[in-house]
């Protein structure tokens, strides 16, 4: 399973609309409205880097109110509990 993080810049009258309707793209797992650079970031989790570009350049660039995507591939996922695990001396 591949994740894409894709950052958005959204116009700023549409971003509850826009956030709901990349929500709704097949493919996006999450959306997040966010402060700071960007406006809203989606997670994308599908099988293989093919359907990141249909997801990312074939449908959320194409929903109303998105303006730019920036768009990152997640390599490997880290949680607390494998953060704790690597520094456990097997307690």
């Amino acid at each position: 399973m591949i994740t894409a993080i894709v950052l958005i810049q959204a116009d700023n009258g549409r971003i509850p609309e826009t956030a709901q309707a990349v929500a709704d793209t097949e493919g996006v797992a999450e959306v997040y409205s966010c402060a700071g650079d960007v406006d809203l970031i989606a997670l994308v989790r599908v099988r293989d880097h093919e359907q990141v570009a249909e997801v990312v350049t074939g449908r959320i660039d194409k929903v109303a109110g998105v303006q730019r995507t920036v768009t990152h591939i997640a390599f490997k996922s880290y949680s607390s509990a494998d953060v704790e695990a690597g520094f456990s001396i097997g307690e």
